[in-house]
């Protein structure tokens, strides 16, 4: 009787391909190159912002460097320039539009996703309204704020920025409830939840991130707005972005004082986007994917 020895197969762990983790740099790298070129601006104005008058004068190319800090004195109202009353208009007008767009997107788009409230029309409105640019409502917006009489004051800038954006929180919000399992509403409407406790306890705590990601879109946007800041007010109600162009005098443009004021009113959305950007991109993904 012959006996036949077989040798135990040898199971080698496969080596992650070489090209996978090159198209990975290669990814890296691309990002990192667009992301520079995206912020070259940005960067520029930050070094203007340090230079003296003298080194700004010689060209972006000069070499020499004599770091000061007097155009952010000059930012923060040395030379007259009122930065703490537009940093706090600002504020109050990116805030107040945060707060009214969730105010009325997270009920109206339940509404519609969940209980079939003109679902399909106000989804297509509410894209219609976001692909529209913004000079297109400017003047009608103007002559409505003109006679409620409230021209250069903080609500009409925070009314003006919630209208634009409110279409943007009900697209977002819109796929979040639709990714919520019907089942866990359910469960709550029997055990004898009204709509609006199963809205509130049951259904935003699931979508956190999505509340959070709509938070930050339009805060930035808010910040980021000058074309209804400009025509809507004068004075009372300038925020950062148009209080920059006060550096814009009959003798001439001092670049220095309008890039630390741009340096100085980017931060805000930047670090409010950088501490939320877990949250921001799981709720920019919420129904991108489906199982």
């Amino acid at each position: 009787m012959s006996t036949t020895s077989r040798k135990p197969a040898m199971t080698t762990k496969p080596a992650a391909p070489r090209s996978r983790k090159r198209r990975a740099w290669g990814t890296t790298a691309a990002v990192g190159t667009m992301a520079l070129v995206v912020n070259i601006p940005w960067l520029n104005a930050l070094l203007v912002s340090f230079r003296t008058e003298g080194d700004i004068g010689r060209g972006a190319l000069s070499t020499h460097l004599a770091p000061t800090l007097e155009h952010y004195q000059n930012a923060l109202g040395a030379a007259g320039y009122d930065f703490p009353r537009f940093f706090l208009n600002s504020t109050l007008i990116a805030l107040g539009a945060v707060a009214l767009v969730l105010v009325i997107a997270i009920p109206g788009t339940y509404a519609a996703v969940r209980l079939g409230f003109g679902g399909r029309l106000v989804m297509n409105a509410s894209s219609g309204l976001r692909l529209l640019p913004a000079i297109f409502f400017a003047v009608p917006y103007f002559l409505l704020m003109s006679n409620l009489h409230l021209l250069d004051t903080v609500p009409s800038l925070v009314l003006a920025n919630t209208f634009l954006n409110l279409p943007l929180g009900i697209i977002l919000l819109s796929a979040g409830f639709r990714d919520v399992p019907i089942e866990v509403e359910e469960a709550a409407w029997v055990d004898g939840a009204s709509t609006y406790r199963t809205l509130y306890s049951v259904v935003l705590p699931m979508l956190a991130p999505t509340l959070v990601a709509v938070a930050v879109l339009v805060f930035i946007f808010t910040w980021n707005d000058y074309l209804f800041a400009l025509i809507l007010s004068t004075s009372n109600a300038t925020p950062v972005t148009l209080g920059a162009a006060n550096f814009v005098t009959s003798t001439g443009i001092r670049w220095g004082d309008i890039s630390a004021a741009t340096v100085l009113s980017t931060l805000p959305p930047v670090l409010f986007a950088v501490f939320a950007q877990r949250y921001l991109v799981s709720g920019l993904s919420s129904g991108a994917v489906k199982g």
